[in-house]
């Protein structure tokens, strides 16, 4: 078994970051439309199709790659509210965490920064919890990234600008 090399304190940290920072993407992406108006309804739509469409690729690709996750393999406890015992390529939250950060970047240029940066933690965040592999979230990122580029692609956003006016 290998030993622990975070404090209590560093525990509690990366167990938020990789547990609960998506939750407050998502918490925020409401905040910012409904309170702070640097949202306009569509982008938010959009913004939720896209987490939910890499959510879905992310979550049935794990059924064609079996691969462990790596505090079973190294006998760890994970840092994680919960303990995953599905497979752990890809990353069902970098995918969703990316794709939410990416869908906002055309309406706030700051906001799109703090949600890459909050993306980028979450993703890390599930490395440090011992949940998936670097590799999992790299792919899981490339599938957020892929299904915002073709959701503009298909035109969700003139769609959504008519059906929503």
């Amino acid at each position: 078994m290998l030993t622990n090399i975070f404090t209590l304190e560093k525990q509690v940290l990366i167990t938020f970051i990789a547990s609960f920072l998506i939750l407050f993407m998502v918490g925020g992406v409401v905040y910012f439309w409904m309170f702070r108006k640097k949202l306009v309804f569509r982008q938010v739509v959009i913004a939720f199709i896209a987490m939910f469409v890499a959510w879905a690729i992310s979550d049935f690709l794990k059924k064609y790659f079996l691969t462990e996750r790596p505090f079973i393999a190294n006998g760890q406890v994970p840092l994680t509210l919960t303990w995953p015992f599905d497979p752990s390529f890809p990353s069902n939250h970098a995918s969703s965490a990316f794709a939410l950060a990416l869908s906002i970047r055309k309406s706030d240029k700051r906001l799109f920064i703090v949600y890459l940066l909050f993306a980028l933690l979450v993703s890390f965040g599930r490395v440090l919890s011992r949940v998936h592999y670097f590799v999992d979230v790299f792919a899981g990122a490339l599938i957020g990234i892929a299904v915002v580029y073709i959701l503009e692609k298909l035109g969700m956003e003139k769609f959504f600008k008519k059906v929503l006016a």
